[in-house]
């Protein structure tokens, strides 16, 4: 697994976000290297010199937030990866069955120094932001893209939120380049309000969401629909498919998603998890439902041996490059590099019964 965090050393007084250069630049935003032997680096910048220990990753281009108090250095982005998110807060007012990224109370504010990483980052960039729920501090969110995008509007961005928090005021700002820029990752895991609400841990989340929604469409906000195969809604995927036409045809995709094992998911498994290989026909059912009305739909973080051969093309190679694992036996298959895999903390017995295309 890709390490995204590094111990580090530094005689810094704060923290400091910088990118690693190969050698000595104009550009006061970088760091150099100075040396590197046995996986250990010595890098010099503005902040001074710090020290990093990073096995055999590669690290030129990357931008690092170093925080010398915590030892270690944070890869926000790294260069070259499709796959660099920003963890905005981890504090969250849903409770959803299978979360991959519990909540917690206590929020800390690092939007400056997510700031200064955007501001870095190669030239037509897409970066995640995630969470918890970001739109929980939805001010300072907003204000950190629109300088973003004010200065840099080659960069793109992909956020994820469970839609509980846009209101008739944010449609006017939510409009130009927050909406060209800026793609909204909204689950949605039934049409029935009751089940979506039971999924979500929350009551009145599902009457809360499509409020949201039509602020967002009003908005011509960009809008990624996600559910999460769950034991819970496998049967009722078909009227979902019909529910996202006839309401939601606005979307730019629907992502139908296999589920994380990891997080609150990981002692629910047995009750959540679905074996796709002998159960895809609600799955393929709402595909099908989908295609006929012209809504996107795509499969994710499911591998492409897990899904029939009539299928195969709505899947994506999603699961991000530092959580993805293959079997041994993933080796021999033709179609290895179009396929999602499996995440680092998938059931080894499952993994290991591939059966390479």
């Amino acid at each position: 697994m890709i390490a995204l965090h590094l111990p580090a050393r530094s005689d810094a007084d704060a923290p400091f976000v910088t990118r690693l250069a190969a050698a000595r630049s104009a550009d006061e935003a970088e760091s150099f290297c100075l040396s590197s032997a046995s996986g250990r680096s010595l890098w010099c910048g503005m902040h001074g010199l710090f020290e990093l220990d990073h096995a055999r990753e590669e690290l030129i281009g990357d931008i690092l937030l170093v925080d010398p108090g915590a030892g270690r250095a944070e890869r926000l982005i790294r260069a070259g990866s499709r796959h660099n998110s920003l963890l905005v807060t981890e504090q969250c007012d849903q409770l959803c069955l299978m979360c991959s990224q519990p909540p917690k109370k206590a929020h800390h504010d690092r939007f400056a120094h997510f700031e200064a990483a955007c501001r870095l980052a190669a030239s037509g960039s897409v970066i995640g932001l995630t969470g918890g729920e970001p739109t929980l501090h939805l001010e300072p969110l907003l204000a950190m893209l629109e300088r973003l995008l004010g200065d840099r509007p080659d960069l793109a961005f992909h956020i994820l939120s469970n839609g509980q928090h846009f209101d008739a005021e944010n449609v006017a700002r939510l409009t130009g380049r927050l909406r060209t820029n800026i793609v909204w990752g909204i689950p949605l895991y039934a049409a029935d309000a009751l089940l979506h609400d039971r999924i979500v841990g929350k009551p009145g989340a599902f009457e809360r969401l499509t409020e949201s929604l039509a602020h967002l469409l009003t908005a011509g906000a960009r809008i990624e629909l996600r559910t999460v195969l769950l034991r819970d809604n496998l049967g009722t995927l078909g009227g979902l498919a019909r529910f996202v036409a006839l309401y939601l045809s606005h979307i730019e995709q629907w992502s139908l998603m296999g589920l994380e094992n990891i997080g609150f998911a990981r002692r629910r498994w047995d009750d959540l998890h679905i074996d796709l290989r002998t159960e895809f026909a609600p799955v393929a059912a709402a595909l099908d439902q989908a295609s006929l009305h012209g809504i996107p739909a795509r499969l994710f973080n499911i591998p492409l041996c897990h899904i029939p051969p009539a299928f195969r093309s709505f899947a994506v190679a999603s699961i991000s490059d530092w959580k993805q694992r293959f079997a041994p036996a993933c080796g021999r298959c033709a179609a290895r590099s179009d396929c999602a895999g499996f995440f680092e903390w998938h059931p080894d017995h499952l993994v290991e019964e591939v059966v390479p295309l």
